[in-house]
């Protein structure tokens, strides 16, 4: 489970910053000072249901809300986009550098010039194109699709730290994850409203979050390096933004006009930014309060609400085919990410729990079991048919058709 963790989704941005690099005559950066040791977070009164609940809602709803603003608001500039929350992620991060102790972490980062240059502008730039990739997919894909296609990124990164040496080959491993691959695979075949470009897209920003993750597990990986999130991205949000920027001033921003930023509304970018850095900083109190485990079954969690929630807000269709499909593909990402022996081991909990629960409330425990026959029940049925979700078009021809006839 320990290796694994580091397959989590790029809005965590943890890394582990290490010392293939490292000058020791190297001139240090400003603001850094490496006798200055880093501060343990003092403890929390609050439950880790408080961080975990916040982290999933920030980062399911900045996924809605790029979605919302790139397609639904037609705001169609998702470098421009990805650029202003860069930047604003590197203003608010040089602040509260200097007025909080958010940043403290920083100082024990032993960065000089030559690792800047060597290690956090190419992870950077890795980064930039991963994000560039993973917004452009907005424009042409489902937030449930796009969910889907991303299970595969552990696979990626992988295969990757396999070819370049880092991790051992191991069968055992390839056989696990290509459950992952075959439900991802089953789930892209049931997908209704299929598009090409939007799939080589993400299949783009996969490719170069894989490449980031295994350039930081071989360039950068010493303790003396270890870095929160919000350090990272006081590292990597100006390399990142400046390299959105010169692709933006190229390709989107002669395009843009004022009628686009004020249809949008320019409040309504300045909150988009906020909830994204917002979702970087629960991620640095979210660490340590909780375990790898619970951390899986929650992004596993967060996943699944996404693609209700694209159901839910555009009526994103859904086969059959691709509910199995995904199932299969989340279950091995489950499987892969805890490991066989962890999963047994909570299964037997669960099952002694289960077991006390119904001697104690044995009433109860009938109930619940009818009420989840129900559920499958209802889900089977609904399977039967061709797809889950409605047709907006042929709602509003419907309408139309019905004032017509009035």
């Amino acid at each position: 489970m320990g290796d694994s963790e580091k397959y989590n989704e790029k809005e965590r941005m943890s890394a582990d910053i290490g010392s293939p690099m490292r000058d020791t005559a190297a001139p240090m950066l400003p603001t850094v000072n490496p006798d200055v040791q880093k501060k343990e977070p003092p403890a929390s009164k609050l439950h880790p249901a408080v961080y975990v609940m916040t982290w999933i809602t920030l980062s399911s709803s900045i996924i809605l809300f790029n979605k919302w603003i790139l397609d639904t608001a037609k705001f169609h500039f998702p470098i421009t986009l990805t650029c202003w929350h860069l930047v604003f992620a590197t203003l608010m991060t040089q602040i509260m550098a200097r007025t909080t102790h958010f940043l403290d972490g920083r100082k024990s980062v032993k960065m000089t010039g030559r690792v800047y240059l060597r290690a956090i502008v190419p992870i950077g730039a890795f980064f930039s194109l991963s994000l560039m990739c993973g917004n452009m997919t907005y424009l042409y894909l489902s937030v449930a699709f796009i969910q889907m296609l991303k299970a595969t990124t552990p696979v990626a990164v992988l295969l990757l730290g396999w070819a370049m040496g880092i991790d051992k080959f191991d069968v055992k491993t390839l056989i696990n994850v290509s459950f992952i691959v075959v439900g991802v695979v089953v789930a892209s075949f049931g997908e209704i409203k299929f598009v090409l470009v939007g799939v080589l897209y993400q299949i783009g920003g996969i490719i170069f979050e894989a490449m980031r993750l295994v350039s930081i597990e071989r360039l950068l990986s010493s303790a003396e390096y270890k870095m929160d999130p919000l350090v990272s991205l006081y590292y990597f949000a100006p390399v990142c933004a400046f390299m959105n920027f010169c692709v933006a001033v190229v390709f989107e921003i002669p395009r843009i006009q004022m009628t686009d930023l004020h249809y949008v509304g320019l409040w309504t970018l300045l909150a988009n930014a906020m909830v994204a850095f917002a979702l970087n900083v629960s991620v640095v109190f979210l660490i340590g309060r909780t375990s790898g485990l619970v951390m899986t079954l929650c992004g596993v969690l967060k996943d699944i609400l996404l693609v209700a929630a694209s159901i839910a807000i555009w009526g994103t269709p859904i086969s059959a085919l691709q509910c199995f499909g995904y199932s299969v593909a989340l279950g091995g990402l489950i499987s892969y990410k805890l490991g066989a022996a962890t999963i047994k081991a909570q299964f037997s909990e669960m099952s002694r729990a289960w077991a006390e629960y119904g001697a104690k409330y044995p009433a109860m425990r009938k109930a619940i079991v009818f009420g989840a026959v129900v559920l499958f029940v209802f889900i089977v049925l609904g399977g039967l048919a061709p797809s889950v979700g409605y047709d907006s078009t042929y709602l509003q021809s419907v309408i139309k058709d019905s004032d017509k006839a009035q």
